[in-house]
Formats: C-alpha cells, structure tokens, sequence
C-alpha cells in the first residue's frame, strides 16, 4: 500500500509525504524542520519511517528545511548535481553517508519502490519531477513547471495520482501591484510556473490516459485561489465529458496545512 498526502504545498513552502510498508520518503522540505514535523504529526504520519528526502529544486520554498530534518533524523538526501550546487549554502553540511547524487531520467529504489525522476522545465539549475512504482500502483510529483513539456506528459502518463501545479491565473498576475514586472515574465515564462488553464489542460491529458486521482498544488498565496483553481480544472474536465467524483477525482493541496491523505493498494 503507498500512503500519499501533501503536508505543505505554495509558493511560501512545499513538502509532501509518500509512504510504503518499508518506509517513507519527502519530497521536499521548502518549510522548517519543526513544522514539518508538526504536520506530520497532524497527518497521523510517523517522522521514525521517513527515510530520505527527495529534493525537486534549490529554490527555498523546497529545501529550506531539508538540512535540519535530515541531520534530526539521519535522512538521505536524493538530488542532482546542479541542485546539490545550488542548495548547498542553504542546507549546510549534510554527511557524505547521507548524500545521494542522482542524474534526471534516471530509476533508482527506496522503501520498496522504484523511483524515476525527470526534468522539468524550470529556472533553476537541474530540476526534476518524480513518479514512485509500487507493484501495479504510481504516483508522480510535478509542480514548478513553465510548461506541459512532451517529456513531462510522457514521464507522468498513466499515473493513477497525480500532484501537478496550477499555480496562478495570469489576470491577478497581471494586475498584482506588488509583483515587478520582470517576476511577472519571469512566472509567465517557459521556465516559471503553469497558470490554471494550463494546468487544467495538462490534467485533461492526464486523466483522458488513466490518471485517477488529481490533486492541484503550488498556487500562489497572491495570485491565485483555491476556489478558482479548482473550477478551472473542474470546468475542463467536465466540457471535455469526464465527470468529477465518478471518472476521475479532484482536490487542491492546502498551502499550510496537510492535505487530502490518499491510500492506495
């Protein structure tokens, strides 16, 4: 059985849970070492069957509590080359026993499961996604993605769960008196974040190849909510015949607090 929830998940801070029979594993800890372990005591989760910390990007919302809760609880650390680079000023001195260098594309295994990571279209150094098999069941992590690149639609095809970022509708952006204009590009671009209706149109592709289970994540705390990401996707799903609820089902990821917790055998 895999064990799959979100314990944070926006632009102040990402980490989710997945756990087997043999163990758990993050991916990402972009919050403090003691609130993840406040969310997973929440979540009913275990912190003792946390083996490693699988990490996406460097970007702080991801990692800023990886050192921390790796040294508390002797974690591996999974990551590319370019992210180990980049991160390395903000987890501080994780011991080489703990450092798992890993390169996109490639399969490896943790707690029972076979793990592929991919790349992912993103301003930072080497970023990737991740899907985790576990027997006939795979559940895939993508957010912080500019776009629905080919390599990511192939990498996440036929997952049955599926956490994929609807991170912000581009009329808010737009209009957001605080943001400059050179983030506006910057989140807009092909190497920034999916607004709602791309991430709505990357989840019709998803569901309409076998994927069961949607959950949305990353929204911006600024430009974005909940309520508007979810009818976005709700909208597209059902224009295109699927019914919610029956055909494939459909959440939004809390930015500060876990969410929905999904069993799966």
């Amino acid at each position: 059985m895999i064990t799959f929830c979100t314990l944070f998940s926006g632009s102040s801070g990402n980490a989710a849970y997945l756990g087997t029979d043999e163990g758990a594993v993050l991916i990402d800890c972009g919050m403090s070492g003691r609130q993840v372990l406040d969310s997973l005591q929440t979540a009913g989760l275990d912190p003792a069957q946390l083996k490693a910390v699988l990490v996406t990007h460097e970007h702080s919302d991801h990692v800023k509590g990886v050192g921390v809760l790796a040294r508390k609880l002797g974690l591996t650390v999974c990551a590319t080359e370019g992210t180990w680079t980049g991160m390395e000023h903000t987890v501080g001195a994780i011991p080489a026993a703990q450092r798992m260098m890993i390169d996109p594309g490639e399969s490896f295994f943790l707690c029972g499961m076979e793990i592929a990571s991919f790349s992912t279209p993103h301003d930072a150094a080497d970023p990737v996604g991740y899907r985790f098999f576990l027997d006939r069941t795979s559940i895939a992590v993508a957010t912080d993605l500019g776009y629905f690149a080919p390599g990511v639609q192939a990498a996440l095809e036929g997952a049955e769960l599926v956490l994929l970022e609807s991170n912000h509708d581009p009329d808010m952006l737009r209009q957001n008196p605080h943001y400059p204009t050179v983030l506006k590009n910057r989140i807009l671009g092909k190497k920034g974040h999916l607004s709602n209706e791309s991430g709505a149109q990357a989840a019709l592709q998803l569901a309409s190849r076998g994927t069961k289970h949607l959950l949305l994540g990353h929204l911006s705390g600024e430009n974005n909510t909940p309520e508007l990401a979810y009818r976005t996707t709700h909208a597209a799903l059902t224009n295109a015949g699927a019914v919610v609820g029956r055909d494939v089902s459909l959440h939004v990821a809390g930015r500060y607090q876990t969410g929905y917790l999904y069993r799966m055998v």
